[in-house]
């Protein structure tokens, strides 16, 4: 086995994942103690090093991995393409004019996405939600521009605070389609001045909240079945392919001790 696959190899491993993991969560603690005052006063040099010392361990994996997978190999994986991109921007001097890439290195905190496999199939359902739920995100904004169109003119005269023009009438709707406060806060107000106020808000409330999100997440829900089924299936080639191998292996061998055998 050459040095580049022994390098492959060791980055495969569930021991250098798991080491890799455990680094990740540990620099999230260490960056969330960088935003304590009296903490960075007293003991301000350790936590940057400590800091530091987790960038280290990211940048030379990233190394490690461009190095056995080949350049190719490696941008041809999303996941370390994501990697590559949340380590670089670490990389990046936090200077005036980019003091908001300080912020941004929080960010390394979702590499735990790229390490945890249950994670990873998480965000893979989601992707692939995607185009589904634009076509819902579409139906959800011609609902909205018509009811903020509706409540503009029905209600805006009389509670302009809430429906006085377009954009006041779509947040109100969307607060009430997250049944936040959306009862004693907005409609019961309304019902006040305009009784038939319910059989606006009501079947709204029908559409939106319990149709419409419930789509939402029906799709997500199926993405992530489709994920799960696809990793499952291709656990299964791999397992089908090694054992193929090994058969082969031992066909060849079994033949060899024959011929052997037969001299």
């Amino acid at each position: 086995m050459t040095f580049r696959k022994r390098i492959g190899a060791i980055l495969d491993t569930p021991l250098f994942q798991n080491t890799i993991l455990g680094v990740i969560l540990f620099n999230a603690v260490i960056l969330g103690m960088e935003t304590s005052e009296p903490l960075m006063a007293k003991a301000g040099g350790l936590v940057i090093l400590l800091d530091k010392l987790c960038l280290s361990v990211f940048v030379v994996e990233i190394a490690a991995k461009l190095y056995a997978r080949g350049i190719t190999g490696f941008f041809r994986r999303g996941w370390n393409i994501f990697d590559f991109i949340i380590v670089g921007i670490s990389l990046v001097p936090a200077t005036q004019g980019l003091s908001v890439l300080r912020a941004l290195r929080i960010l390394r905190l979702l590499r735990v996405v790229s390490v945890a496999p249950s994670l990873r199939r998480v965000v893979e359902g989601l992707v692939t939600a995607l185009p589904g739920m634009g076509s819902v995100f579409l139906l959800m904004g011609m609902i909205f521009y018509i009811g903020s169109v509706m409540a503009t003119k029905l209600f805006g005269a009389a509670f302009p605070d809430w429906f006085g023009d377009l954009g006041r009438s779509a947040y109100s709707l969307f607060q009430i389609m997250t049944l936040e406060s959306w009862s004693m806060g907005i409609v019961r107000p309304v019902m006040e001045v305009f009784s038939y106020a319910w059989a606006f808000f009501v079947p709204f409330i029908m559409v939106t909240t319990f149709a419409v999100v419930n789509l939402l997440v029906g799709l997500i829900v199926n993405s992530m079945q489709d994920a799960h089924h696809a990793e499952d299936a291709e656990k299964t080639d791999t397992y089908r392919d090694e054992v193929l191998t090994r058969l082969a292996d031992l066909e060849a061998l079994i033949r060899e001790r024959r011929d052997q055998d037969e001299r």
